[in-house]
């Protein structure tokens, strides 16, 4: 290494040990580094937010010290390319292989000397450019857009695509059943990007997830009160969508009177506007996890739309019924949500992908991809102690127990001991729980972790915020108090 390179060189180092820092000065007296010392993890965060570009990071962590720990995977959002180099102690060994999960370059043990600590730091100085983690990729794994993807391993769902390439030659409306997770949006997609109108737009609309005004000005547009030259105007979804492919989800849940709006702009071809002559040229794909007949039955859904959008059906089977994609699926969601959280993918062990294909899954895809995040944030912990609660069915046991091999007398003990505190009170209060923690988390992140702009933010007190960064275990240091 030449005398210019070494001159250039930027060392941040976390520590409040004076023999660490007396060893780390050593070698940056003799190299001509450039170093900065921060008392904390915290305190290092916001010097690199504040501009502080180190070439590595040395982190000397402190018995017991979780936080500083954890501290990494902010380390790694905000500089993924960082090198840093973790100095523990003994009896933190075990936090070895976490830690390098967690975005650590290097693991050094004490006692440190001097040339172990500036012969890690020359190992990595050449790492700033470090690429990131590959990208996971299958020739079975079909992009459809940033979030939706068709995984067509199993028979099953070879069969279902090769429907869906013939359905996507014509042009008439597809009604698709399935259950909640199963991916009947997927289907939707998969129909557009085959047929001759993917280069246009594909409109999703979510019929159960607005009220009937909201909802109609989304469908059918709004053109003002006519009144004067500041009327704003809004197009409708037929028109936007031009040329494009409209999904109707959840549409047994759109109210009536807009039923029949939507029936005669089916019919008719034509915008529901006056002055309006063009007609529309769209797809229209329709999917509902409720039960049609019933709906048909209760006059909640009226037959004549119901005819006019189900020339054809299609069935999108749960994940129960395809199994064999499952292994392929969770390897998919480890590695998107692990560059998501920029993480390193956990590795699944042989019992979670044995015990992954005997649970029935009755949340489907969703379900799947919850239990990876938590597996990908907690590991076997979570696997093992929590996932009963968010893993239930009527007909099979949860993941946790069998994972664990539980007979049937350990599960009903379990479930017994288990469903006891939960109440309806209780599960509302956990539910409030997690979303003001993470909600405070965001506001904390967003803001650099200035706790009274995050205060701001949220429109709270900042003793408020003081408290509930307490009451939630997201401890800050004295010295980055604001």
């Amino acid at each position: 290494m030449n005398g210019n390179v070494i001159e250039k060189v930027r060392l941040l180092v976390v520590s409040r040990e004076p023999l660490a820092l007396k060893v780390l000065w050593s070698a940056v007296e003799s190299n001509g580094w450039q170093l900065e010392v921060a008392g904390s993890a915290w305190d290092a965060i916001e010097r690199v937010q504040l501009g502080f570009a180190p070439q590595v990071l040395v982190l000397d962590l402190p018995r017991g010290d979780d936080d500083s720990f954890h501290i990494l995977r902010w380390l790694r959002r905000l500089r993924p390319e960082l090198p840093i180099i973790l100095v523990s102690h003994t009896e933190d060994l075990a936090k070895k292989d976490e830690s390098i999960r967690l975005g650590a370059r290097d693991f050094l043990v004490r006692p440190v000397t001097e040339q172990q600590l500036e012969q890690a730091i020359r190992r990595h100085l050449g790492l700033a450019h470090h690429c990131a983690q590959p990208h996971f990729a299958s020739e079975n794994i079909e992009q459809l857009s940033d979030d939706a993807f068709f995984v067509g391993t199993s028979t099953v769902m070879h069969q279902l695509r090769a429907q869906v390439e013939l359905l996507s030659q014509t042009d008439v409306p597809v009604f698709i059943y399935g259950e909640a997770g199963s991916g009947r949006e997927t289907i939707a997609r998969l129909l557009h990007k085959l047929s001759v109108r993917s280069e246009f737009r594909f409109l999703k609309v979510n019929c159960g997830a607005l009220p009937g005004g909201l909802l109609d000005r989304e469908i059918f547009g709004d053109r003002g009160n006519q009144t004067g030259e500041h009327d704003q105007v809004r197009a409708d979804a037929f028109e936007s969508c031009d040329n494009g492919t409209i999904f109707f989800n959840e549409i047994t849940d759109l109210p009536l009177h807009l039923q029949e709006k939507l029936l005669q702009a089916l019919q008719t071809k034509s915008p529901l506007k006056s002055g309006d002559q063009g007609q529309i040229d769209v797809r229209v794909l329709a999917a509902t996890t409720g039960n049609v007949e019933k709906a048909l039955c209760n006059n909640t859904f009226r037959e004549d739309l119901y005819y006019h959008l189900s020339a054809f059906t299609v069935h999108v089977p749960p994940l129960r019924q395809r199994k064999d994609e499952i292994p392929l699926l969770l390897q998919h969601f480890m590695h998107k949500l692990a560059r998501h959280y920029n993480l390193l993918p956990r590795d699944l062990s042989a019992a979670v992908l044995a015990a992954s294909q005997r649970y029935s899954w009755p949340g489907n895809l969703r379900e799947l991809e919850n239990f990876v995040k938590r597996y990908l944030i907690i590991g076997d912990v979570d696997v093992t102690m929590g996932w009963s609660h968010g893993a239930r069915s009527t007909n099979s046991r949860s993941f946790s127990q069998i994972g664990t091999g539980m007979d049937t007398r350990q599960k009903d003990a379990a479930e017994a001991s288990s469903a006891a505190p939960m109440s309806l009170k209780s599960l509302v209060k956990n539910v409030k729980c997690e979303a003001e923690r993470n909600a405070i988390a965001a506001a904390l992140e967003k803001t650099g972790w200035n706790r009274k702009a995050a205060a701001q933010l949220l429109k709270v007190s900042y003793r408020t915020m003081l408290n509930k960064i307490v009451e939630y275990n997201m401890r800050f240091p004295e010295t980055v108090g604001r």
